[in-house]
């Protein structure tokens, strides 16, 4: 009789095996509007959380993954859509700052209390991304996130130079008139028209603590997310302004797991 129990046991946990969620399948319209948006680059998470928040389908981000590697081991290609940052960390103790300097900048510590709490629209933090090494080609892209909703706006450079980013930084806040309150940057020499920008608007530049990146976490983040569009290395020379729209318009509409799987557009303009 005990083996006959084993057998019976076994039988039925292989049955409850095959009924489990682990195993079953959700349809074919269901994984379709889920490869959808892994294909416009939101990552399984983004994915899971947007679906569940529209009440429209119920799946786990883990779930997703090994859709994506059945999917890859078949030979298929969403795996190609996954956020892979492979960023090289590099030592930067006792390292001099040999970068421009220059008097009279306002540093981050001087910056309201509310821009460090997210708690205000309009705090925006500032970055320039280079295409491929200097001398290969110097055109590049200037961009502008803000803290409290994520938005972000990307602006084509022909150099980076201080000239091209006051011009590229002014005609992106003309966007959005009303929305700018404060500008944190990096200390790199291209925003040493500052002054100039501060003129022609209400906003006051603030600037970060040399090699201290966490500062601007918030474009820091940002610019990762980018990368994915123009990977470390790749000429921007052909690059228009036009791509660029597209691509923030594309990373405004991802939804974003701080916002409850709102997207930052949705942030930005409900503010």
């Amino acid at each position: 009789m005990g083996g006959i129990e084993r057998r019976e046991r076994r039988s039925g946990r292989l049955a409850r095996r095959k009924r489990s969620r682990r195993n079953s399948q959700f349809g074919k319209a269901e994984l379709a509007r889920v490869e959808a948006l892994l294909r416009e680059e939101w990552s399984p998470e983004q994915v899971a959380g947007y679906l569940r928040r529209l009440g429209e389908l119920s799946i786990s981000h883990e779930t997703i993954y090994r859709h994506v590697w059945r999917d890859r081991k078949k030979g298929g290609s969403l795996y190609l859509h996954l956020r892979c940052a492979q960023k090289q960390c590099r030592k930067r103790y006792g390292r001099h700052d040999s970068r421009g300097r220059l008097a009279g900048k306002r540093s981050i510590a001087e910056r309201p209390a509310a821009v460090e709490g997210r708690r205000q629209l309009g705090h925006w933090e500032i970055d320039t991304v280079m295409g491929q090494s200097l001398g290969a080609s110097s055109d590049c892209i200037l961009t502008l996130v803000e803290r409290k909703s994520g938005d972000v706006m990307i602006g084509k450079l022909r150099a980076r130079t201080v000239e091209q980013a006051s011009k590229a930084t002014l005609a992106l806040m003309r966007r959005h008139p009303g929305k700018f309150r404060t500008i944190t940057s990096d200390n790199g020499t291209e925003f040493h028209g500052y002054a100039q920008i501060e003129k022609a608007s209400d906003v006051k530049f603030y600037f970060a603590t040399p090699h201290h990146s966490w500062e601007r976490g918030t474009n820091e983040n940002a610019n990762g997310l980018i990368r994915q569009y123009l990977p470390k290395g790749q000429s921007m020379t052909s690059l228009t302004q036009s791509q660029c729209d597209a691509i923030a318009n594309h990373l405004n509409n991802r939804p974003r797991k701080r916002h409850e799987y709102k997207t930052p557009n949705e942030c930005f303009t409900r503010h």
